[in-house]
């Protein structure tokens, strides 16, 4: 089965998937939440050593290694989340900034990390005795995301999606209607990097080597860009968004341009990530497909949602 495709195809959309969770995880915590977050991949990072230490380093099967770096991030994640209850917006991202490079440092500088020598070997998950590898994995990452997609439509069209909107629009007007902002806020920080540590483990067993530096601001900025850029609160816009600044500088490469110099890719991929932010952020603050706001009536109305039909408010 594995040699159904091209490899490099393959892993071309494996990649791509791995960056949508990223995004679904950060769309989560800056787009339904409102919580602004610039150490995304401080999250990814966490997922990707964890199953790779305890995989290579303990002997651990990939299965379980991959599973348990999703619980490890979701509860470290948690504790990045609570600089939130303390400061809000700009001082947050400038918060969560400085704790992704303080992840990165970790990572590069660790013992248990391998320092700048990284960790290699890193085994590939195997089903019946066979290592899942190019198509084999290319429909494990497939399995994931859609189950994070699923999961993720049922959260946000829940009373917790709600709650999170609320405090978006208002976090004053939430905590008036009964809504509990410490444990809400805190929680879509804990989801959100259990997405981006699921996509860090298969990252991770699907390259076999890890070192810091696929885990720094660079990787928050990107995915943070094809969030806003697709729009925020908006799974589609998230798909949207991913795949557009992702794809582009693959056709770059496919079609080999003439007038884009392969060894300038990623200077010029940034550069254009930047102009697309820009005009956004001037022209369609919430994205291309992101929700508008609601009024402040309609806050209310939200907040009285989340109610249970006893009359019980949100825990």
């Amino acid at each position: 089965m594995d040699d159904l495709f091209n490899p490099y195809y393959v892993d071309i959309v494996v990649f791509w998937m791995i960056y949508l969770l990223l995004g679904l995880g950060l769309n989560l915590i800056t787009g339904y939440a409102g919580q602004v977050s610039l150490g995304h991949a401080a999250f990814y990072g966490i997922g990707a050593y964890t199953s790779a230490i305890l995989s290579v380093k303990y002997g651990w099967n990939a299965w379980l290694s991959m599973a348990a770096a999703v619980v490890v991030t979701f509860l470290i994640s948690a504790l990045f989340g609570l600089p939130s209850l303390r400061v809000r917006e700009d001082f947050l991202a400038i918060t969560t900034l400085g704790l992704g490079l303080i992840a990165q440092s970790f990572f590069k500088n660790a013992d248990i990390t391998g320092g700048a020598y990284g960790i290699d070997s890193i085994p590939a998950p195997s089903l019946f005795g066979t290592p899942l590898k190019n198509t084999g994995y290319l429909l494990l990452v497939t399995v994931v995301l859609i189950v994070a997609v699923v999961i993720m439509k049922k959260m946000t069209g829940s009373r917790i999606g709600r709650a999170w909107m609320t405090i978006r629009e208002d976090e004053t007007v939430a905590q008036s209607m009964g809504i509990n902002t410490t444990y809400y806020k805190v929680l879509v920080f804990a989801i959100g990097g259990a997405y981006a540590g699921a996509a860090g483990a298969l990252f991770a067993h699907k390259v076999s080597f890890i070192s810091g530096e696929s885990f720094g601001f660079t990787v928050s900025a990107t995915v943070l860009s094809m969030v806003v850029l697709g729009g925020l609160g908006s799974i589609f816009g998230t798909f949207f968004g991913v795949t557009l600044l992702y794809m582009l500088p693959e056709m770059f490469r496919l079609f080999e341009f003439e007038l884009v110099d392969p060894k300038y890719l990623d200077t010029y991929k940034m550069m254009l990530y930047g102009i697309l932010m820009v005009l956004i952020m001037r022209y369609r603050p919430k994205g291309l497909f992101g929700k508008n706001g609601t009024k402040l009536v309609n806050i209310r109305r939200s907040a009285v949602k989340t109610l249970d039909k006893g009359g019980d408010r949100v825990a």
